[in-house]
């Protein structure tokens, strides 16, 4: 699997190629995105049933909670849109951040160990934990949290990992 263009906070030799990318299962903005699209409805209500007899104290309420319910929403978006995972040939990284970044960045030869978990409704809606053990270390050193289809990127990690070793062993 190609992908079509490398995103900007982070550089691949000539030789590397991106076999994975994907972001967190939308799951991961959290229940304050349904919390606060209500919010906003409720807002809009009560300003718009309060409006016709002109701009009044719960006028301006029901307009303030249509402004924070949207801006929960929006920063939710954005923290869901600017966290990244990537597995390319013979790396593995997370980022997370817009003005300021976080990228975490292993090679995969330094990788011993992964594990896979998905609770009970990770199971239902299609998501879960993808953690990364490296050698010399006994607590996960990086984690893909609420990836979407998961088997999938254990697969594509698998692979990739079992690629290496041979490599490294001819």
């Amino acid at each position: 699997m190609a992908f079509g263009t490398t995103p900007d906070w982070f550089h691949i030799s000539d030789d590397e190629e991106v076999v994975w990318e994907s972001r967190p299962h939308p799951i991961a903005m959290g229940s304050s995105v349904p919390i606060s699209i209500g919010v906003v409805l409720l807002g809009l209500f009560v300003a718009g049933w309060t409006a016709s007899g002109g701009v009044g104290l719960l006028t301006l309420i029901g307009a303030t909670l249509v402004l924070v319910g949207t801006a929960v929403v929006l920063a939710r978006y954005l923290v869901w849109t600017n966290t990244r995972y990537v597995i390319t040939s013979s790396e593995l990284y997370k980022k997370r951040g817009m003005v300021s970044r976080d990228v975490t960045q292993f090679r995969l030869d330094r990788v011993q160990n992964t594990s896979l978990q998905q609770t009970m409704v990770g199971r239902l809606l299609g998501y879960g934990d993808l953690t990364v053990f490296t050698a010399g270390s006994g607590d996960p050193e990086l984690t893909f949290e609420r990836v979407p289809r998961p088997e999938a990127a254990s697969s594509v990690l698998s692979d990739r990992l079992e690629a290496n070793a041979g490599g490294s062993s001819v």
